[in-house]
């Protein structure tokens, strides 16, 4: 069976990083009012956070592999390369279809010919022309996957089509599992990784954010049926990115839980506890890059399960 989690990390390291009106409308975990009073100080603040995060993670023996943003073209949210890749244990790269224009020009053949150096890569599964059609499926940013069972659970939005989840079912073997998640205004969840983590043993996940209650059995049943400790969180703690969370593992085999300082304190002693039996808590800020791009720690990172040469 393969492993739920990897020691190998790709992240992208910013150069222009900023508030993105072009996904402002869909995610609401943008923050226009702090990236207001932030937008001259976002870049500085933004890579001092990526910086101290990369240190951390290495730090606990995790393979962190970093490569640069490019300047132009413009890319604002190129800190978050898990929405338009992903690797898997098979070989398998998939490429994914991204809503935002400036979004798409974050996919960089590049990084993944750097990867061939040290891992194998059998295949490349390209999902992008779906952008012609206007349908989009922002990677492990609008799925959650459980690699253990080749399962991918996926709450639908303007970013996550049903007819882009159904062809990556058929190209990939995944068995995908769609529901409805609205935040505490009612509004759509624009990613599936705010509403939930799925670890080895474990599934954090906001099962308030489900509103149909045949659908939230549902997606309890289905986690619990996959051998998952279930721990939930509120509206108010998926709003403080608390969902947003990664499951890695050292080289040296020690199981960690990534999350921001924001998701962290808003979490309970209990929860905190029950997650802490599970895994050590890394906790890293990251208040600029949340309030900025609307996303957190676990969209910071790209696993890369790609066997090694």
């Amino acid at each position: 069976m393969q492993s739920q989690t990897t020691s190998t990390i790709l992240m992208i390291r910013p150069v222009r990083f900023g508030f993105n009106e072009q996904t402002a409308e869909s995610n609401t975990f943008q923050n226009a009012a702090v990236a207001a009073q932030t937008r001259d100080t976002a870049q500085a603040n933004a890579l001092r956070e990526f910086d101290n995060m990369v240190q951390q993670l290495r730090s606990y023996g995790v393979n962190v592999i970093v490569h640069e943003d490019t300047a132009e073209p413009h890319t604002p949210d190129s800190i978050f390369p898990n929405n338009w890749v992903s690797f898997h244990f098979s070989g398998t790269v998939v490429l994914y279809p991204m809503q935002a224009e400036n979004r798409r020009a974050e996919r960089r053949m590049e990084i993944i010919e750097d990867l061939k150096k040290e891992y194998q890569v059998a295949k490349v599964v390209d999902l992008t022309a779906f952008e012609q059609e206007g349908k989009f499926l922002e990677g492990t940013g609008s799925m959650v996957l459980d690699r253990m069972h080749r399962v991918a659970f996926a709450c639908l939005s303007p970013r996550t089509n049903p007819d882009v989840l159904n062809e990556y079912e058929n190209r990939t073997g995944y068995r995908t599992i769609l529901f409805h998640a609205v935040d505490a205004d009612g509004k759509e969840v624009y990613h599936t990784n705010v509403v939930m983590c799925i670890g080895d043993v474990f599934a954090v996940v906001c099962l308030q954010a489900i509103p149909d209650l045949d659908e939230r059995l549902r997606i309890r049943q289905e986690l619990e049926n996959l051998g998952k400790r279930i721990i939930e969180i509120s509206l108010d703690q998926m709003a403080a990115f608390a969902g947003n969370m990664l499951q890695v593992v050292s080289t040296r085999g020690q199981k960690l839980i990534v999350m921001s300082t924001r998701a962290y304190e808003s979490l309970t002693p209990k929860q905190i506890d029950t997650i802490d039996d599970y895994a050590r808590l890394l906790v890293v800020d990251l208040s600029t890059i949340e309030a900025n791009g609307g996303g957190s720690a676990r969209c910071m990172m790209a696993e890369v399960h790609l066997p090694a040469k």
